[in-house]
């Protein structure tokens, strides 16, 4: 079988890994789909934006989303995106989550993903190119994971604050504000935001600029100007929150130049 640059073309390949590679220009727009396969979706450089009807997931170089098959998703890029996808059938996608999520990506689990791209897609099972595969699964059964995605309501206007919040991260309008905006009073607002979505409006407005800085810092920002582009009053605040949120700096996703 020759590669394609189509994610169908891999759902019905007769091996427990199918890889693709395929390049994407800024601002592309992957319309809402389903796979017959889990997928595992990594962009060994710029930034992948994939939503669900539950989450959106913000996913830079060094993390990866798992979407189990069936599950209705859409993507966007941020910047050009170099995008490596593996598709895994049932008898290795058993024992990872029916949920989506998002994972660490190792240095290791970077170069085998990598790597299978680069292996035949009808590869032999027993032989260094099937034992790749197989390590691949290990690593993603056993990968750490991050928390990398906002939930979304499902509720009609809170919805549409939700996405106007996702539009501009750094406006710094209040909560009564935003409650007014959904025609409820600031009590009925709070309570039913955190029915919705399983956390506070503030954690959740929170949580949307942390994955907007991630995003931003992954494609070549200085941390100064995205602290100013998410709506923190200086670059010391938006560290010490991004270094509570995340265990690490802001240039821990910045790019390395090496890998360029």
């Amino acid at each position: 079988m020759a590669r394609s640059t189509s994610g169908i073309d891999y759902q019905d390949v007769p091996r427990p890994v199918a890889a693709l590679a395929d390049e994407y220009p800024p601002n592309s727009h992957d319309p809402p789909h389903s796979h017959k396969r889990g997928q595992l979706a990594y962009a060994i450089s710029g930034v992948l934006v994939l939503s669900t009807g539950d989450a959106t997931y913000v996913v830079p170089p060094q993390r990866a989303v798992w979407v189990p098959r069936g599950v209705v998703h859409e993507a966007r890029t941020r910047g050009r995106v170099s995008l490596r996808t593996l598709y895994l059938d049932d008898t290795v996608a058993c024992e990872l989550p029916q949920h989506c999520m998002t994972i660490e990506v190792s240095s290791l689990l970077r170069e085998l993903i990598v790597e299978a791209t680069r292996i035949p897609v009808e590869y032999e099972i027993d032989s260094r190119d099937g034992r790749v595969m197989a390590l691949i699964v290990e690593e993603i059964r056993h990968a750490r994971t991050a928390p990398l995605q906002v939930p979304m309501p499902g509720h009609a206007q809170l919805l549409k604050v939700c996405r106007a919040i996702l539009k501009d991260p750094a406006q710094n309008d209040v909560l009564d504000d935003w409650a007014e905006a959904a025609g409820m009073c600031r009590r009925t607002f709070t309570r039913l935001f955190r029915r919705e979505t399983g956390v506070t409006f503030a954690t959740w407005r929170q949580n949307v600029r942390l994955m907007e800085a991630m995003s931003r810092l992954a494609n070549g920002q200085s941390v100064t100007a995205v602290a100013c582009d998410v709506g923190y009053s200086s670059p010391s605040a938006f560290t010490a929150m991004f270094r509570r949120a995340f265990g690490v700096p802001p240039t821990h996703y910045c790019p390395d130049p090496a890998s360029h």
